[in-house]
């Protein structure tokens, strides 16, 4: 009976991946609810080799607002890959290095600490004639 049962209803075993549209709504849903870290989490997920370029910008616009969001008042370095690959960089405890703090379509994970100097394309989050403008932060 239990074979018969099995042959008709079979077991849902398989992870069903969510759209990327339905990932960067559910990131923008987080960030706006002000779980920022959720989603920041939604998009590190994300396998941004199955993306459009639509997709692949629109979801680095709404993870750089989180990134903004989660370490705006501290120094943090962008480094990008090309459309939809980035990490966000903060100085590591050596003062040499750098730590990831989060990711978008890359395989580094947080915590990865990686050089400085051999990273091409490193941006400051927050430009310094924005922080001059705002008074610093």
């Amino acid at each position: 009976m239990d074979n018969l049962i099995d042959a008709l209803f079979p077991a849902q075993t398989e992870v069903v991946e969510q759209s990327a549209t339905r990932s960067i709504h559910e990131a923008r849903r987080l960030r706006q609810a002000g779980d920022v870290d959720g989603g920041l989490a939604i998009l590190a997920g994300m396998d941004m080799g199955k993306v459009e370029t639509r997709e692949a910008r629109w979801a680095f616009s709404e993870w750089k607002q989180l990134v903004k969001r989660r370490f705006g008042g501290s120094a943090v370095a962008l480094y990008t890959q090309g459309t939809g690959r980035a990490a966000a960089l903060v100085p590591h405890s050596d003062g040499g290095t750098l730590e990831v703090a989060a990711v978008l379509g890359m395989r580094w994970r947080p915590g990865k600490v990686v050089s400085g100097r051999s990273l091409r394309g490193l941006q400051p989050l927050v430009s310094s004639t924005r922080q001059a403008l705002n008074g610093g932060a």
